[in-house]
């Protein structure tokens, strides 16, 4: 899959910082507080229907200079979907999208699963994908297991991606700010893409 994304090639100290779903109540807040505080950019895989449900967190997303990108309306999986149904899908999102001033070329596939007919259909965006995976969203994973795999897992222009979800709250809760500290503290800076 050499024509997605999945790290910047660089030899500086940068991080592409991303999240998926999003955005929800309290905790999309709670991450651009965070990003705020820390002088953080980042880059906001939004789900349309949470779009629409919560137009003002996406445009604080957008007022703060994070990039946003498409995720689909309905985060719905390739692999399980028809051709046209998943390319209107991600069109219903992109309309949302720029129905609230948004602008993207960015798309990532939920789970990462995109057919190969579905990658040619939407070769006007640009797939982005990760090398690493923080894993926020897997609950049994402790807190401190999900922060430093993240850490280890990081290269310069490393792609990570963190989820803005109820499932992924108390994993990104204590792991968020920690990695950008970590990575901070070395000199890194954290770009949007």
């Amino acid at each position: 899959m050499p024509s997605r994304l999945w790290r910047v090639k660089t030899h500086d100290k940068e991080i592409y910082l991303t999240f998926d779903d999003g955005p929800i109540p309290l905790l999309t807040e709670w991450v651009l507080d965070v990003l705020k505080e820390k002088e953080v950019c980042a880059t906001f895989f939004c789900v349309g229907a949470n779009i629409d449900k919560h137009p003002e967190i996406f445009k604080r997303i957008l007022k703060e200079g994070h990039s946003v990108g498409n995720h689909t309306y309905n985060h719905l999986n390739g692999w399980d979907n028809s051709l046209n149904s998943y390319i209107q899908n991600i069109e219903h999102c992109q309309s949302v999208i720029e129905k609230h001033q948004g602008q993207t070329d960015l798309f990532r596939p939920p789970y990462g699963r995109l057919k190969y007919q579905q990658k040619k259909r939407i070769s006007d965006y640009r797939v982005v994908m990760w090398d690493v995976l923080s894993k926020d969203y897997l609950s049994h994973l402790a807190k401190e297991t999900v922060l430093n795999e993240s850490i280890k897992a990081t290269e310069n222009g490393s792609i990570i991606v963190f989820h803005d979800n109820i499932k992924a709250e108390a994993n990104l809760r204590y792991s968020l700010p920690r990695y950008i500290d970590h990575f901070q503290a070395r000199g890194y800076e954290f770009k949007g893409l």
